[in-house]
């Protein structure tokens, strides 16, 4: 009987070794598998996908890919890499993604709605692309996302006010874009300027709030009356670094001829 029991704990152990092993293969391939369905979308000149190779046990080995100590992907890191192609909405099975980098390349087609499945996600970089269509409401579910930086593609449609309910959003922008309609001034976009909304001609500021967008909404007023104005000395002054910011913003405001707010 005593010289059972230790076979017993030894059978019971590799067991529960194997069954680990098997889980961790599992999960690992299931994002390998959703990654390489990345790659299979994406145009790579440059071969920065070179080294995801899916018959590994989990891609945590490949270049551009950061996991946990669990072996699950929680950083993908493909800025200014030269891709384009889509998006896929395998991406959504990226359940411990925190960052999600793509920004600078040449991507196109629309932003996946399956991206809301990202619950962990704190930074969503997808600007300097060819993105266009709506921006996914499902955006929304992103609880604990910080960065939003949509800025400078095609995206167009309305801002989902799903956004809004997005208590830790720190920095928005969406700017330079083709986005139309009212931007929500609650819950946390109460926080952010005109600037987070730039240059999207069919978007309209709600000119009686109190708020950021406010001041910003005055400044641009102020600065189409004063279009024709030829010269400014500011000579033997030292402007702080906000009032700098001002008046580069005056600047462009003035070469963009930006349309007045009614």
């Amino acid at each position: 009987m005593d010289r059972i029991s230790p076979l017993i704990s030894t059978s019971t152990l590799l067991w529960f070794i194997f069954v680990l092993y098997s889980f961790s293969k599992v999960y690992g391939n299931s994002e390998g598998d959703a990654l390489n369905a990345l790659k299979v979308q994406l145009s790579d000149p440059n071969n920065v996908l070179q080294s995801w190779d899916p018959t590994l046990v989990n891609p945590c080995t490949w270049y551009h890919v950061t996991c946990n100590n669990e072996n699950s992907v929680t950083r993908l890191e493909l800025g200014n890499a030269s891709l384009s192609g889509q998006l896929v909405p395998q991406l959504g099975q990226l359940m411990n993604l925190q960052y999600l980098e793509l920004y600078g390349n040449k991507i196109t087609g629309k932003i996946p709605k399956e991206l809301g499945n990202l619950k962990n996600l704190v930074s969503l970089d997808l600007y300097m692309n060819q993105l266009e269509g709506r921006i996914p409401s499902t955006l929304g579910n992103l609880q604990k996302l910080r960065y939003l930086r949509l800025h400078h593609n095609t995206l167009t449609g309305t801002i989902p006010y799903s956004l809004t309910t997005i208590s830790t959003l720190q920095v928005l922008d969406l700017s330079y874009n083709r986005l139309r309609g009212h931007v929500p001034v609650n819950g946390s976009f109460a926080l952010f300027t005109a600037m987070s909304f730039y240059h999207n001609p069919g978007l309209k500021l709600p000119v009686s709030s109190s708020g950021p967008i406010k001041s910003m909404i005055f400044l641009r007023r102020r600065t189409r009356m004063m279009i024709n104005l030829r010269s400014i000395i500011i000579a033997c002054n030292i402007l702080s670094r906000d009032e700098k910011f001002y008046e580069v913003y005056e600047s462009h405001l003035q070469s963009s001829a930006v349309e007045d707010v009614k």
